[in-house]
């Protein structure tokens, strides 16, 4: 039996049902445009096997491990490092036999389907994952990952990926992209400008992070000119390796347009460790619109991923560093938060900013309203805890009301889980369709213009928004 209901995420009426199923069948086999992600470039660069089933999809993703931590298992049980050198389980079949035992944690979660998808269409698996069948689909999963069909390169031609997008940070040597771009491989796997180190001041090493910048940047970078220099240079080399984006991933969405004397003065302090917690949340907001600014003239998308509180867990920041699953959504204001960024450079329709948001109550109140006017913004997709098939349809609901489609761009997958990427655009894809189902069966929507918009939420948007 297989493990997925062929017309999953649509509606049981026949009607919506037939209907949704004529707008997937069109739009179910265009390429994945993957511009936000946070897979590894390395993979790519050495193509080599995937090392084994715990570690292709158990160690590396905080949707799984951060569940089963939940449920009392440690951590070092399912072999996530420990940045203080503590000893975790090496074991892979361990591993996976641990996860498959508490598989039934995940029923009802986008998690479940993204890996029931992945077990299936990846790896041809029909049976469900339990302690009964842990070894018997490591094995298979094991024994696929020798062949050179599941390698790196080939899966991403297998996934019909057009283009996907890392993230690093500003101060990477981009080694890998490097790799990727001198060999004969034509897949496109670019970069994306992640500053976060080095323009907060809350940042571990924030100085240190800037020095080096500095350095990498030939620019004396403890100088505010300097400062402002060193970003553009490192934006002009992230452009190099195939860069249209850049992504920041702030406490708040706070924004602030600074004189610049004023600006200089908080980066000194800033330097010197001695800012206040709204100073530093300040400086941040500075940054945001001197980022806005550079994107003028290079032409980067703005991407601004707020509303996180970052490692809530002291002891697992320490014993395991960061992005361990415990980052938590928090309230988080737009409209006033945003006004000094848009008084700047809202009105250019030569520039494009992404809001995310992890507060959904902000979609009809804030953010719609927000990109239903400013030319420069547009909304992004369902983010982190949001992007199952309930987050990605009151997205809908409570955005296209305002915004409309054309001020949105499509989706993006936002995953470290490599054979994930086809669920989770699939998921959308499908979410989209019985959405746009329901406004043609109600009424609201043509349905030959139901089959436009369709594809361009698969495709054409994001393609578009994201300049590639």
């Amino acid at each position: 039996m297989a493990l997925l209901d062929e017309n999953r995420l649509f509606s049981p009426d026949p009607v919506l049902r037939g209907l949704s199923r004529s707008l997937y069948d069109s739009v179910r086999d265009l390429p994945i445009i993957s511009p936000h992600g946070h897979t590894d470039p390395q993979w790519f660069a050495e193509n080599a096997p995937f090392p084994d089933p715990a570690r292709l999809f158990v160690t590396p993703d905080h949707y799984v491990f951060r569940m089963l931590h939940s449920q009392g298992v440690p951590l070092e049980a399912l072999g996530v490092p420990r940045s203080d050198g503590g000893e975790t389980e090496e074991d892979p079949r361990a591993i996976w036999r641990l996860f498959a035992s508490h598989y039934h944690l995940f029923r009802g979660t986008p998690t479940r389907l993204w890996i029931d998808h992945a077990l299936q269409d990846v790896f041809g698996i029909t049976d469900r994952l339990s302690s009964q069948t842990a070894d018997v689909i490591y094995d298979r999963i094991d024994d696929c990952l020798k062949q050179d069909a599941f390698r790196p390169r080939a899966l991403f031609e297998r996934f019909n990926i057009e283009a996907i997008s890392t993230t690093e940070s500003a101060i990477d040597d981009l080694k890998w992209h490097r790799i990727i771009r001198d060999s004969e491989w034509d897949g496109k796997v670019i970069t994306a400008y992640r500053p976060d180190a080095v323009v907060d001041p809350e940042f571990s090493g924030f100085a240190e992070n800037v020095e080096k910048l500095g350095e990498m940047a030939g620019e004396d970078a403890t100088t505010w000119q300097g400062y402002l220099a060193a970003h553009r240079n490192r934006r002009a080399y992230f452009k190099e390796f195939g860069a249209t984006s850049s992504d920041h991933g702030h406490a708040t969405a706070r924004t602030e347009d600074l004189p610049q004397d004023v600006a200089a003065a908080l980066f000194d302090k800033a330097l010197r460790d001695v800012c206040t917690e709204d100073e530093a949340d300040a400086f941040r907001g500075h940054m945001l619109t001197e980022m806005a600014r550079m994107s003028l003239d290079d032409g980067l998308v703005l991407q601004i991923h707020p509303g996180s509180a970052r490692n809530q867990s002291d002891e697992i920041m320490a014993r395991f560093g960061r992005d361990k699953g415990y980052d938590i959504p928090t309230r988080t204001d737009y409209v006033h938060a945003l006004r000094p960024l848009l008084n700047a450079v809202g009105e250019r329709s030569d520039l494009t900013i992404i809001l995310f948001t992890l507060d959904e109550t902000s979609y009809a109140r804030e953010l719609a309203p927000l990109a239903g006017v400013y030319p420069a913004l547009k909304l992004g997709p369902p983010w982190w805890f949001h992007d199952s098939y309930e987050g990605m349809t009151r997205f809908r609901e409570m955005v296209t009301e305002t915004a409309g489609f054309y001020n949105t761009v499509g989706f993006n997958d936002d995953t470290r889980a490599f054979c994930s990427i086809p669920a989770r655009h699939d998921v959308a894809r499908r979410v989209d369709c019985a959405f746009l189902a329901n406004l043609i069966a109600t009424g609201r929507l043509a349905e030959d213009e139901a089959f436009e918009v369709a594809h361009d939420l698969a495709y054409r948007l994001a393609k578009q928004a994201y300049r590639l």
